[in-house]
């Protein structure tokens, strides 16, 4: 019998700003992420898109990243694992979700001023971006 593989890649826009809270000793961030489908109107034959919308629960140093330099409108591409959870409600009612927990936030779009992408678990240091950097045809290497 294999085993079991719980692995999901997301690539979307955050529809709110990131929520930093903390769990004990580790910090916690909440992004909610909007995935567009690709669909066909069965009535127009139309191609449009349909969004799913996914939380996603970021935790550590990573998260305190995120909380730092996301918000609301910026692409981020999210490997991490889903996560199925159930509770009960205070008046008794059996409620349940799934979320991603992710392992790696990668920040795709430019922020706000025109920043280059960045992983949020990459150390950020002072050496010059490549996209904040002038290059010629002859520094190309092929």
């Amino acid at each position: 019998m294999a085993g079991s593989i719980n692995r999901v890649v997301l690539v979307g826009n955050l529809t709110r700003d990131p929520e930093t809270r903390q769990a004990g000793a580790t910090t916690v961030c909440s992004l909610r992420l909007a995935v567009n489908d690709r669909v066909k109107d069965p009535s127009s034959g139309e191609w449009g898109d349909r969004p799913n919308y996914f939380d996603v629960d970021v935790f550590g140093a990573q998260g305190e990243r995120c909380g730092q330099w996301l918000a609301k409108g910026r692409q981020v591409a999210i490997e991490g694992k889903l996560r199925w959870r159930e509770w009960e409600t205070q008046d008794g009612q059996k409620r349940s979700a799934v979320s991603v927990v992710a392992d790696n936030v990668q920040f795709i779009g430019p922020r706000e001023g025109g920043s280059a992408p960045r992983a949020a678990g990459a150390e950020f240091s002072a050496a010059p971006n490549v996209a904040e950097t002038d290059f010629g045809d002859d520094d190309i290497p092929f």
